[in-house]
C-alpha cells in the first residue's frame, strides 16, 4: 500500500524591489547630475544601488534622465535595470511615474524608492524600513526626529495611487499625506541622515571625514 505524505505548500514571500530616483540635473549645482557626484571613491548612483542591495531589496531599478548616458556607462557592471525618464526635467514626480511604471511587470510586492542624492541614508535605514512591512505595513517612510523622509516603501496596492498623486517634485509626498492614517513611521535617525545634496554649500556632505583623532581645522 502506497504511503502518503500530507504537505503543506511554502509560503512564497514576493520581493521587495529598490528603485533608485537618480535623474536629477543638479541645477543648483551648475548642472552637473547629482548621480555622478562621487563619494567615498564612486559615484552616488553606484552607491545607493550598492545600498539598496545591501538591505535585501530586488530586482533593482533605477530612473535616469541628466547624464543618461554616462550614468549607463557606470552601471554597466552593475544587475540593475536603467528606466530613461525623458520628462526628468519636470521633476522627482514624473521619475517616481516612470520607475514604477518599469517595475508593473516584475514580481515585485512592494517597492522601496531612494534618493540618489542622501549620502547619509544606508543600508541599515532600508532594513528598517523593510522590517516593517514584513511586520505587516504597506505604507512605511524613514522618519528623522519624528519627520518623515526617505526610504519611503510602497506595496504594489498602493503604486496606482501613487504614480496618479506624483507632480512637479513632490514625489509620493501627496499621496502619503493622504494616507497618513495607514503609514508607519520608523524612526532612522541613530543610523542615518537625511541631508540631500541640493546647492554647492551641500557639496560638504561628500567630504571624507576627518582623520580619528583630529579636530576638523577652523573656518576662518
Amino acid at each position: 500500500m502506497p504511503v502518503t505524505t500530507d504537505t503543506k505548500p511554502t509560503d512564497v514571500v514576493p520581493p521587495v524591489a529598490g528603485l533608485l530616483l537618480a535623474a536629477g540635473g543638479g541645477r543648483r549645482l551648475g548642472g552637473r547630475p547629482k548621480a555622478l557626484l562621487e563619494h567615498e571613491g564612486r559615484t552616488l548612483v553606484e552607491r545607493a544601488l550598492a545600498v539598496l542591495e545591501g538591505a535585501g531589496c530586488g530586482p533593482l531599478h533605477v530612473v535616469v534622465g541628466a547624464g543618461a548616458h554616462e550614468v549607463r556607462t557606470r552601471l554597466a557592471h552593475l544587475s540593475c535595470a536603467v528606466v530613461h525618464n525623458p520628462r526628468w526635467a519636470d521633476g522627482m514626480g514624473s521619475s517616481l511615474r516612470a520607475g514604477l511604471a518599469s517595475l508593473a511587470g516584475t514580481a515585485a510586492g512592494a517597492v522601496v524608492v531612494l534618493l540618489v542624492d542622501q549620502p547619509g541614508v544606508g543600508s541599515p535605514a532600508v532594513a528598517r524600513v523593510l522590517a516593517a512591512h514584513r511586520a505587516g505595513a504597506s505604507l512605511v517612510a524613514a522618519a528623522y526626529g519624528g519627520e518623515r523622509g526617505h526610504p519611503v516603501l510602497l506595496a504594489r496596492r498602493h503604486w496606482a495611487g501613487a504614480a496618479r498623486a506624483a507632480e512637479g517634485d513632490r514625489g509620493a509626498r501627496a499621496y502619503l499625506r493622504a494616507h497618513a492614517d495607514g503609514l508607519r513611521l520608523v524612526e532612522c535617525g541613530d543610523v542615518a541622515a537625511p541631508d540631500d545634496i541640493d546647492t554647492p554649500a551641500d557639496l560638504g556632505l561628500l567630504a571624507p571625514p576627518p582623520p580619528p583623532g583630529r579636530n576638523p581645522p577652523l573656518a576662518h
